[in-house]
């Protein structure tokens, strides 16, 4: 067994303002009821302030990480943003925060997987930590979903926030600890079912896309819950009897945080306990790719050295995945 990439430090950054459920009601047609019976959210953050992007909240989350792990921004050459709200459509957004933060000695680049985007990038960086080109990297998930938001649909208006995680991710010196092994996939047939029609080669930028209001998120909600279902049950499944995992072994669920019938179904498939399944959908809404990071820095007190973590999400392509994570460090919570 060789050695794995593992995180070894992880923090965020959370906007003030918080949209309730009761402020939406009367923005659209929706109720408290409704958006709780459906999917489960109760609030979502969100960055109010103008002039300010995903590069602002994830220069944010990146500066604690530094300070929190005692880690010089110098030492790290290496750093990753996934996101489907970048700055802009160039230079990339990790560019920006690198230029932000003070990072001069490192390469990167912008990940777009929708909200499978956290699984994605630490896969594809893995190999990189694990043969030494790399030896400090940070993954940087950062979301400004409220910026294609449209918040004149009630279908799509109560599911998204914003929010930004990074991570330090670094070679293990325990064999065991880390990412251990990833089932990832695409299926392109989601371009028709989720995705943000303007603002690309495809459809660039005119008076009469933003007229018709095309610029925001598209969702066909029950196409993407059917796909969402089969695919996160089944790939998390799949893991685990790749590696005989039982539900015993499973310390926790982090399942990408969409819609609550979605979690429950895919935790009912791994025959896990609610008390595994770690969910906070009702306060952060859905961040996309953040939003199993997010998940992790809210619960990082909870989790052993060695605990075995499955992470599973499903996003915009289609993209989903699974991954199958020992954690590398005990924590407490300051």
């Amino acid at each position: 067994m060789s050695k794995k990439a593992v995180i070894t430090g992880i923090d965020a950054f959370l906007p003030d303002y918080i949209l309730t459920n009761d402020e939406l009601s009367r923005m659209v047609d929706t109720t408290d009821e409704w958006i709780m019976t459906r999917i489960g959210v109760r609030e979502r953050r969100i960055l109010k302030e103008d002039g300010l992007g995903t590069s602002f909240m994830g220069e944010q989350a990146v500066k604690r990480l530094l300070k929190k792990t005692g880690t010089s921004a110098d030492e790290i050459d290496m750093l990753v943003c996934a996101t489907v709200t970048p700055d802009m459509l160039f230079p990339a957004t990790a560019n920006i925060i690198c230029d932000k933060v003070g990072i001069m000695n490192a390469w990167g680049y912008d990940i777009n997987a929708g909200c499978s985007g956290f699984i994605f990038t630490l896969s594809s960086i893995a190999p990189l930590i694990e043969t030494g080109k790399v030896k400090k990297a940070i993954i940087v998930t950062g979301e400004r979903m409220s910026s294609i938001t449209d918040y004149q649909d009630r279908t799509t208006c109560p599911l998204f926030g914003d929010a930004a995680v990074a991570m330090l991710v670094e070679l293990s010196e325990d064999e065991s600890l880390g990412l251990m092994d990833s089932i990832l996939h695409v299926d392109g047939v989601g371009r028709q079912y989720l995705y943000q029609k303007a603002g690309g080669s495809l459809y660039p930028p005119t008076h009469e896309t933003i007229d018709k209001r095309e610029h925001y998120i598209y969702q066909d909600g029950p196409v993407v819950f059917k796909y969402a279902v089969s695919r996160m049950a089944d790939v998390s499944v799949e893991i685990m009897k790749k590696h005989n995992i039982t539900s015993e072994d499973v310390a926790f669920l982090i399942p990408h945080q969409a819609n609550l019938r979605i979690i429950d179904a895919t935790g009912k498939r791994m025959g896990l306990e609610k008390e595994k399944i770690l969910i906070n959908i009702e306060k952060f809404g859905n961040t996309a790719g953040t939003s199993i990071p997010l998940v992790l820095w809210e619960n990082e007190d909870k989790f052993k050295k060695g605990d075995t973590l499955i992470l599973s999400a499903f996003g915009a392509g289609f993209t989903w995945g699974a991954l199958y994570y020992r954690w590398g460090y005990d924590s407490v919570k300051a």
